[in-house]
């Protein structure tokens, strides 16, 4: 098994019925067992009943036989059809040239823009073992997929992009949330963990609590065996449900190993979307949506009550249905108290700080804005409410803070002034006015604060070393495959 085998089921080769015929590997035995037998391409050809040529095609890989052709084959070769597509290559050098002939049909070697290698008796042995090492290699460096932060960061824009353009809302997932609710016999109110349960019993896996799960995990389970393993600690920053159904999301969308950063947040994005259309059913939540938008008290926390969610996961549904079900554009902010951005999106126009790749995630969020002004309120019970003027048009927000591990975040849904009248607390006096991007807004000290300390200040900076680091590596960034693989063997036989 390779270092890049994320997901690869390699123990079971698939058989000559059940597979996809290997064209390649066929023609490289065709070839052994024919020069193994003596005989010319001529010489088979006259046997068989089919020109030189084609036979050479079939040598190299590029024509599949048609299953006539195969039984005169074996019978020419004198082996059986299932020698003849047998699983191993037969030598040491028909299994490397079997592997440079793949990889040069890949789309690695074709990326690369490098002339064909011809494959043949006269190229030599340790020739062939230096390529098939040297792009064995390469494959391996490039599925580590180390991304830089701004790889990172393009990524998140294009991602985003996307989800405005979608209104954030993607009925394929909705789908398969429905899909799956109806199988296991759910109706109505929040999702117990005993329809959670039942979910997984479904889909044929079941749940085992550890309590040394590895440290770089959300859960991790095992598809030979059709386990999931969560953790038993009680101090986690995520809802257990959903970590579970985000699991399961992974297998109900199908999902194979990321082939980039952008594929890997994509994933992430689904998953999590798969969650949510559990927790909160689309049929069951927009009903509730729109009973609250006639009365004119739409509220994220009357959202987070009914399903029994937590408050970030009532505001992300929200931005999923509101524009499609409700008619409302909508943004999205998760801060730090510090003041940096680490979740957003938006389809109101907003105007979000963005980097040159346009990205927001790692941004700092005007301080006139609710989703900084929260911090200051002393009520932490209550929503907070506030009208922010900006160059982009009026916006009104709701936000909540909440503490994790990672310190206090504050969430913030906020639309333009067209649909306040739909929301509760529409009604606040708090009112702001935000100028960014302009620098002098809030990026730059205020002229007589400049005045009287420019020069004579010096802080000792607060040094956040990871902002120097790569992206952590792996297709699953930051997570161990050996440390994955050493806790699922240890529990393989529990």
């Amino acid at each position: 098994m390779s270092p890049s085998s994320w997901n690869r089921d390699v123990s079971q080769p698939p058989s000559a019925a059940a597979a996809e015929l290997d064209v390649i590997a066929l023609g490289r035995r065709v070839r052994h067992l024919r020069k193994q037998a003596g005989l010319t391409l001529d010489d088979l050809g006259a046997a068989v009943g089919t020109a030189p040529s084609q036979l050479s095609l079939v040598e190299n890989g590029k024509r599949e036989p048609k299953l006539t052709l195969l039984q005169h084959l074996a019978a020419a070769l004198n082996v059986s059809i299932d020698q003849l597509l047998g699983a191993e290559p037969p030598s040491r050098r028909a299994a490397l040239e079997i592997e440079l002939e793949r990889y040069q049909r890949g789309p690695l070697y074709e990326s690369l823009d490098l002339p064909k290698i011809r494959i043949s008796s006269r190229l030599p042995l340790d020739v062939l073992e230096a390529q098939v090492g040297l792009l064995h290699e390469l494959e391996r460096k490039m599925n580590e997929q180390v991304a830089t932060p701004e790889e990172a960061r393009r990524a998140n824009g294009e991602l985003r992009a996307m989800m405005r353009e979608r209104g954030n809302y993607f009925p394929e997932y909705e789908a398969e949330a429905q899909k799956v609710l109806k199988e296991v016999g759910y109706t109505a109110g929040p999702l117990s963990q005993h329809v959670i349960a039942d979910i997984a019993e479904h889909l044929g896996f079941t749940l085992h609590h550890v309590g040394d799960l590895p440290h770089s995990t959300r859960s991790v389970t095992d598809l030979k065996n059709r386990k999931i393993y969560l953790t038993q600690s009680q101090r986690q920053d995520h809802d257990p449900r959903s970590v579970l159904l985000q699991a399961l999301g992974h297998y109900v969308l199908g999902h194979e190993t990321p082939k980039n950063y952008g594929d890997f947040l994509a994933q992430r994005v689904a998953t999590n979307y798969f969650a949510a259309a559990l927790l909160l059913p689309e049929q069951a939540t927009v009903e509730f949506l729109q009973k609250a938008k006639a009365a004119k008290e739409i509220a994220v926390e009357d959202i987070r009550d009914a399903f029994a969610v937590s408050y970030e996961t009532a505001a992300h549904r929200f931005t999923n249905l509101a524009t499609k079900h409700l008619g409302i554009t909508t943004h999205f902010q998760k801060t730090h108290q510090s003041g940096i951005i680490y979740k957003a999106y938006e389809n109101d126009g907003v105007n979000f700080p963005q980097d040159h790749t346009g990205a927001i995630e790692g941004q700092p969020s005007c301080k006139a804005w609710t989703s900084r002004a929260v911090f200051d309120v002393p009520d932490k019970f209550s929503a907070y409410s506030q009208y922010t003027d900006t160059p982009s048009g009026t916006y009104w927000c709701t936000a909540r803070t909440e503490r994790s591990a990672s310190g206090e975040f504050s969430l913030s849904i906020g639309v333009p002034y067209q649909h306040v009248k739909w929301f509760r607390g529409r009604e606040t006096t708090a009112r702001a006015t935000s100028n960014c991007p302009d620098p002098k807004c809030c990026k730059r000290p205020p002229a007589e604060l400049a005045n009287q300390w420019a020069g004579n200040a010096w802080p000792s900076a607060r040094a956040h070393s990871h902002l120097l680091a790569a992206m952590p590596p792996g297709a699953f960034p930051g997570v161990d495959e050996t440390e994955v693989y050493s806790f699922l063997q240890a529990h393989s036989g529990s």
